[in-house]
């Protein structure tokens, strides 16, 4: 009766230490700014993370006309959190909009549409282990993307 009772607790108070696990992470990052917001999220466990990437979008959702591709001028940053060596990421400031230059019947209804930052994507690495923290301005929004690579290997001709 003992030893079932001494196993329980020891199982009751690991699923302790795992559901906290997360809040003590947050410890290191610190909070937003002013005009900034935190975005704090975890991921799931994986059992292959390294086949896995995320990919990060930072935006906002505007109205634009349905014929051209828009993008946000701003730069994703990537820091690392010094005496813990965590990363987050900083977007400091979103705008002005740019885009393509299709014309388009003024009477045309606008559509509203997620506009991301432009270039080229940002792909992070799978870690379920830390909280992926982003700090963006208040009324910018961030979404994600999970990639994941092909069971099968790809075979290349040599020529």
């Amino acid at each position: 009766m003992f030893k079932s009772f001494l196993t329980l607790s020891i199982l009751l108070l690991g699923s302790f230490a795992m559901a906290q696990q997360p809040q003590d992470n947050m410890k290191a990052y610190p909070p937003a700014a002013d005009g900034m917001k935190r975005v704090v999220v975890y991921l799931e466990s994986k059992e292959e993370e390294d086949d896995y990437r995320i990919e990060l979008m930072v935006g906002k959702t505007v109205e634009v006309d349905a014929a051209n591709r828009f993008f946000f001028a701003g730069t994703l940053e990537e820091e690392t959190i010094e005496g813990w060596g965590f990363p987050k990421y900083i977007v400091k400031q979103i705008g002005p909009m740019a885009g393509t230059r299709i014309g388009v019947d003024p009477d045309a209804p606008k559509v509203k549409r997620f506009v991301k930052l432009g270039g080229e994507p940002k792909l992070l690495r799978y870690n379920s282990k830390l909280p992926l923290v982003v700090y963006v301005p208040k009324d910018a929004e961030v979404k994600l993307k999970v990639w994941v690579a092909s069971p099968q290997p790809v075979t290349l001709n040599e020529g």
